[in-house]
């Protein structure tokens, strides 16, 4: 069998076998799923291609086995001579908002191959959602901040609806083209019946970046009033960094020494001369620090910067209890990272959490993820149990291991690309 995966971007394996620099740029996860297939019983042969604008015309390599190839465009034409040259027997495209994936599923049905469609996050959830909670005032902005953008980009929420919106409406064609669909959770089985009625899904689980199934794994500390609080992402409303902070008056009255760690860049400040450009040109990350100075949190807010998955790895470690407040999710790698580890979490209701933890045996699930009281109760209820949560981070560390256990999704994903080719054989 021989196959051929479309992914977003540019894995470090992908880019050191082609010849570029191969620094931790992400898809991690991706690594860890191609080393399950590669490692399985019966391994396809797999080619991984990605688009990458470093690259001036098609270049391809190999590494441990597995062919690359990186095209300088997402063109459906550059992907039907790739396609005539390497005949794939399938084509798995993961993800459904970027361009090339249409473009390939235009390509790889003209030439007759049957492709699956794997779907990551459900796009038109989060365009959906992407700014809630977030005052009117900041949302919109006018022309002058839009011509700054062009040259200088910023983070405007009107541009980047704009943009989800767009990344949405492309979701939604290309599954309303796809014959086959994988995804993981019941929430992303709604949205694909919703948007692709006829096609036939298939439940696969995810495999996560290699670095978090290895030991040492968490345990609880003595923290006193002082414990550490871990979101993962921060930057955009979607994320709800700001209801956390609104929630944290609550838990600095019992915690006084509290301290909520955010990965990734902090704020941008270049200095008083271009402070207020910027507070103009980042008006969320305004919105933030607004809520910290007025619900006095100066101090108890930490920002890591960018984490490689080492780094993102002993930051888990070193928090008390993991929070996952977004206003929508599918599958979040990062609660799937912090669950394998045995890091107890709380985390919102909303799109597909309730699927990955169990409420009140592996963690916590509180209720709208906009209720800034709710959020604080469940974090105060793991704080102030006798064993800080540890009970809720075995069995979630459990219930990982199984979801998302490399060898048997590998298995499970092989099992689907043969009955797709098995369902495509001319009868």
């Amino acid at each position: 069998m021989k196959v051929l995966w479309l992914v977003s971007v540019t894995i470090p394996a992908a880019a050191a076998a082609c010849g570029l620099d191969a620094r931790e740029i992400g898809g991690g996860w991706l690594t860890g799923a191609m080393r399950g297939i590669r490692e399985a019983p019966n391994a396809p042969s797999l080619l991984l291609c990605s688009v990458d604008a470093r690259v001036t015309c098609l270049t391809t390599g190999s590494r441990e086995g597995v062919q690359y190839a990186l095209l300088p465009d997402g063109s459906a034409e550059g992907f039907a001579a790739l396609l005539a040259d390497r005949k794939p027997d399938l084509v798995h495209i993961w993800g459904t908002e970027y361009p090339a994936a249409s473009a390939m599923l235009k390509a790889a049905r003209q030439a007759g191959i049957p492709v699956l469609v794997g779907i990551q996050g459900v796009m038109r959830a989060c365009a959906e959602h992407l700014n809630d909670g977030v005052p009117a005032r900041y949302l919109h902005t006018g022309w002058l901040e839009h011509r700054i953008d062009r040259v200088v980009p910023g983070w405007l929420p009107d541009v980047w609806q704009a943009r989800f919106d767009d990344l949405a409406a492309r979701e939604a064609n290309l599954l309303r083209q796809a014959g086959y669909v994988t995804g993981r959770t019941g929430f992303d089985r709604q949205a694909v019946a919703a948007l692709a009625p006829a096609a036939r899904y298939y439940p696969c689980n995810e495999t996560l970046r290699p670095e978090f199934y290895q030991p040492p794994v968490w345990h609880p500390r003595t923290f006193g009033t002082a414990p550490v609080l871990l979101l993962s992402q921060g930057n955009y409303p979607l994320k709800n960094l700001h209801t956390l902070l609104q929630a944290m008056p609550a838990v600095l009255e019992r915690f006084p020494g509290a301290v909520l760690r955010v990965a990734g860049w902090p704020p941008l400040d270049k200095g008083p001369l271009l402070r207020p450009v910027i507070r103009r040109m980042f008006p969320y990350q305004t919105y933030c620090r607004r809520l910290i100075d007025r619900l006095g949190l100066a101090g108890h807010v930490q920002y890591t910067g960018p984490l490689d998955a080492a780094a993102m790895r002993q930051a888990y470690l070193d928090a008390d209890l993991y929070l996952l407040t977004s206003f929508t999710e599918n599958s979040p790698n990062s609660l799937g990272e912090a669950m394998l580890l045995g890091l107890p979490c709380v985390a919102s209701r909303a799109g597909g959490i309730p699927d990955m933890m169990l409420d009140g045996s592996e963690g916590l699930v509180y209720g709208e993820a906009g209720d800034a009281e709710a959020l604080a109760a469940a974090i105060l209820q793991v704080l102030s149990a006798p064993d800080h949560g540890a009970e809720f981070g075995e069995a979630a560390r459990r219930r990982a291991l199984v979801t998302h256990d490399p060898a048997k999704n590998a298995a499970d994903l092989l099992a689907i690309y043969a009955e797709i080719l098995n369902r495509e054989e001319p009868s």
